[in-house]
């Protein structure tokens, strides 16, 4: 029974292993992966994503936002491979953020029922990365 017991311990640590180390890389690369393409557009037209209430009271292009934009991804998405408890967060909250002006703009609703859903993914990994 003991032998039982460390043998489903070994594989539930394995396993969570394996949940936070696939987590940890998902959410770092793709925030990285996105905003690399913030300066390229090869994956989609960033703007038109942009809340044109949002767009109207920057002081810069909507372009030049975006291009912020990517800096501050690229940057979460190393947090999270550094230091996922606190990049999880990070992501997290820049992922409901953009769900909210999605939603306020009425446009790209999808998309931003997807960032809330990965915002859960996110928040998943700041909870699992307490423990691991």
């Amino acid at each position: 029974m003991d032998t039982l017991n460390q043998t489903t311990s070994l594989d539930f640590r394995s396993t969570f292993k394996s949940v936070f180390n696939l987590l940890r890389i998902t959410y770092g690369i793709v925030p990285i992966v996105a905003g690399i393409d913030k300066f390229t557009n090869l994956l989609t037209d960033w703007e038109k994503y942009l809340n044109p209430n949002i767009a109207s009271l920057l002081p810069f292009s909507a372009h030049v936002f975006m291009l912020i934009v990517g800096v501050i991804e690229v940057i979460a998405g190393i947090i999270v491979l550094v230091k996922p408890r606190v990049g999880a967060y990070i992501v997290m909250a820049w992922l409901i953020i953009i769900a909210i002006t999605l939603l306020a703009s009425g446009k790209y609703l999808d998309v931003a029922v997807r960032d809330i859903v990965m915002a859960i993914g996110a928040f998943s990994l700041a909870l699992i990365s307490r423990i691991y």
